[in-house]
């Protein structure tokens, strides 16, 4: 049987301010049924964990050059240097700035494209017809009310 997701534990930095930051693990899952997304789960000391899902070519763009334009932003630290990502968070006018290193989201990355092919998401097996039903819910939703 072939594997649905692929999961891996990245440890990053939660960056408070210049002088504070702390380490903190965060999961990393990739899924076949939502083969375009990354979700990732950060668990915060004293709260529940809290879930950011995302495009997977957000995050590998972003480990290269500066990428995204919404609530999510990823860019090298020092694009020379391929070592650390800073992953910049925001809902309205808070904002929350992690740090990782770039080769275990790399590792990571190569990992999904081994379960789907960058490229191929549209042709994996059932994304398709499970948008087909996603879609058929909303509007008969839609028409019902």
């Amino acid at each position: 049987m072939m594997r649905e997701s692929v999961q891996a534990e990245v440890l990053m930095s939660f960056v408070v301010s210049e002088e504070l930051s702390f380490r903190l693990p965060v999961e990393l899952r990739y899924e076949t049924r939502d083969p375009y997304a990354v979700r990732m789960t950060f668990h915060l000391p004293g709260d529940a964990p809290v879930t950011w899902a995302f495009g997977r070519e957000l995050l590998l763009d972003g480990i290269n050059r500066p990428s995204g334009d919404g609530d999510v932003h990823i860019a090298p630290i020092d694009p020379e240097d391929l070592s650390d990502v800073a992953i910049r968070l925001q809902v309205g006018s808070d904002r929350a700035l992690f740090r990782a290193s770039a080769p275990p989201l790399v590792a990571f990355l190569d990992r999904t494209d081994k379960l789907v092919p960058l490229g191929q998401e549209r042709t994996w097996a059932g994304f398709e017809d499970n948008l087909e039903a996603a879609l058929g819910r909303i509007l008969a939703e839609e028409n019902a009310g």
